[in-house]
């Protein structure tokens, strides 16, 4: 069993910079280091959109074309914390934000490859 859990969602101003946190729990002894990981944007009555994916090494990651220059997903590992790290916030980019951890397509980004959720923080940019 793995659990994430994620947090650092905020209300800020546009073009203000944001960094979302995500941390997992596991019945099997594996770490973060183990899984490929990812973030995920989730508008209401909406599918999840993949924003930013990492391999299980972190030295390979995928960007959604919307937040390419922008965001920077990065894992730190003596941590064990993964970080979604986003600069020049724009109102377009609010929306719920969920971890995912085991992404089997990190390449694309895909939901669809996602074997755990967490349950998602808020991230909110006023004008």
């Amino acid at each position: 069993l793995v659990q994430v859990k994620e947090s650092g969602g905020a209300l800020v101003q546009a073009g203000e910079s944001l960094r979302l946190s995500c941390t997992i729990s596991t019945t099997n002894g594996l770490t973060l280091a183990d899984y490929a990981m990812g973030w995920f944007r989730q508008a209401p009555g909406k599918g999840r959109e993949g924003v930013a994916c990492i391999n299980w090494t972190g030295q390979r990651t995928y960007y959604a074309d919307s937040v390419k220059g922008r965001f920077t997903i990065s894992k730190n590992l003596a941590e064990d914390t993964l970080y979604l790290t986003m600069d020049n916030l724009s109102p377009e980019d609010a929306d719920t934000y969920v971890c995912a951890a085991d992404v089997g397509r990190w390449d694309d980004c895909l939901a669809s490859g996602v074997k755990y959720w967490g349950q998602g923080t808020q991230v909110a940019v006023s004008s």
